[in-house]
């Protein structure tokens, strides 16, 4: 008896454990229960949603298919602010940004020129303007010269960094939002890109609340993950475990999704996260709203 005992106590620990970022991969939690969707007073809903660039090789997935869907999406979403990766700048950005108005402003610029023109990816940031207010905000680059458009250590692309300091209105108080998305062919550019985002904005960890989203292209053991574990906690593990999922986050337009969770939401280390979902849900006629599917994270500031 004494030994069974032993057992169900073993077992009831191991339930009740900690999902970890590590480098030993998470342990999958229960199904959630019930997402309460939006954010309260005094939390802030952070989306990340790489909506894939326009391609003709997507057939029926192109980018006139789904732009609506993409749209929909948000406005039922609510984000207080969100960051996204692959718009092109002129077909994608401009007309978010233009059918999104009412309710959000964005910035952000071409990868390739830095300019806010041309056809080149952006790394575009909205907010809510009823929430939030825009301090300060630029752009860098992943690479060894990151004050100008350039291509880092072994990238196969030019990959930026979006960046702003934000005041939350109904709390008073300010934050940093960061919005990546690290190569996917160049593994050393992935470290040495995350260390550089880690340098330029660990100084403030104690001073203002600090959320990275993006398509990292690496899941959370990876070791250009690692690099920011000393100050930013995976909002997907530190959500209540009940209020969290570990789905693939990249679908490659597939019914059956993958297993790969490269696209993340972190937060400053002691923050406490209410809850974070993938956004798997249909919209609209298209059948995917992208090639990734987005993902959120509400936190409490």
């Amino acid at each position: 008896m004494k030994k069974i005992f032993s057992i169900l106590i073993a077992l009831m620990m191991v339930g009740c454990s900690q999902p970890s970022d590590d480098g030993n991969g998470p342990q999958k939690p229960s199904e959630p229960v019930e997402f309460k969707k939006f954010a309260d007073e005094d939390e802030i809903k952070v989306m990340s949603f790489n909506v894939r660039t326009d391609s003709s090789s997507d057939g029926t997935n192109g980018w006139s298919y789904r732009k609506s869907a993409c749209v929909a999406l948000i406005k039922d979403q609510r984000p207080t602010i969100i960051g996204f990766q692959e718009a092109q700048f002129t077909l994608q950005w401009s007309y978010l940004k233009e059918q999104l108005k009412d309710d959000y402003e964005g910035f952000g610029v071409s990868r390739t020129t830095g300019k806010e023109s041309g056809t080149g990816e952006c790394m575009g940031i909205m907010y809510d303007k009823n929430v939030v207010e825009k301090l300060d905000g630029g752009t860098f680059w992943l690479s060894e010269t990151p004050n100008e458009p350039s291509k880092g250590w072994d990238s196969a692309y030019t990959r930026s960094s979006t960046w702003g300091l934000f005041k939350h209105k109904p709390t008073g108080k300010t934050f940093f939002y960061i919005n990546t998305h690290l190569d996917h062919e160049g593994n050393t550019a992935r470290i040495e890109g995350m260390k550089l985002i880690a340098k330029r904005f660990e100084p403030y960890k104690d001073k203002h609340p600090i959320f990275l989203t993006g398509d990292m292209n690496a899941d959370m053991t990876h070791k250009a993950m690692q690099a920011i574990k000393d100050f930013m906690w995976n909002t997907r593990i530190y959500a209540p475990t009940d209020l969290t999922d570990f789905k693939g986050t990249y679908n490659g337009w597939s019914a059956k999704a993958s297993n790969k969770m490269i696209d993340h939401i972190y937060c400053r280390k002691g923050a406490k996260v209410v809850e974070y979902h993938t956004i798997t849900e249909k919209y609209g006629s298209a059948k995917f709203v992208s090639d990734h599917y987005p993902i959120y994270a509400i936190v409490k500031l």
